[in-house]
C-alpha cells in the first residue's frame, strides 16, 4: 500500500518500520510545510500520523481504510524538525480497529511529543478498477 502512496512520497515521508498492528514513519518539516505563524502546518502533521496509521492498520493484508480520526497538537512543529510517528494497534473487533499514533521529535533532552492521533479503521472489500 505505501509503495503506491504518491501523496506521502511527495512529502518525503519514509516508512521506517512495519509489523502487524505497528508502523513507524518519518518526515522532515520543510519550508513549504510552515504556515503564517512560522510553525509546521497541522495538516502536514496530521498527514504523517494518518499515513503511519494506514500502514499499521493495513499490515495484515486486507484493504483497510480510515473511518475516522482525531488529533491533539501538543507542541508546535518547527522548520527542519525530523518528525517520527509511531502507530500502535489498540484493538480490533470485527472489521473495525482503533490505533494510536504519537508524533514526536528528538531533542537533546529526549523525545518531545508534537501530536497524539487516534484513528478508527474499517476493513473493506477492495473495489475493482
Amino acid at each position: 500500500m505505501f509503495a503506491d502512496d504518491q501523496a506521502s512520497k511527495a512529502l518525503g515521508i519514509e516508512l521506517v518500520e512495519a509489523a502487524e498492528g505497528h508502523a513507524v514513519a518519518t518526515m522532515r518539516v520543510t519550508e513549504t510545510m510552515v504556515n503564517g505563524h512560522d510553525i509546521a502546518h497541522g495538516g502536514y502533521v496530521f498527514l504523517l500520523a494518518d499515513t503511519t496509521f494506514a500502514c499499521a492498520c493495513n499490515s495484515r493484508g486486507p484493504v483497510t481504510v480510515a473511518s475516522g480520526a482525531e488529533i491533539s497538537f501538543v507542541a508546535a512543529g518547527k522548520l527542519g524538525d525530523h518528525l517520527i510517528a509511531t502507530a500502535t494497534e489498540r484493538t480490533r473487533y470485527g472489521r473495525n480497529g482503533i490505533y494510536d499514533v504519537t508524533v514526536h521529535r528528538e531533542t537533546p533532552d529526549g523525545p518531545e511529543v508534537v501530536a497524539e492521533f487516534r484513528g478508527r479503521s474499517r476493513t473493506i472489500q477492495k473495489a475493482s478498477r
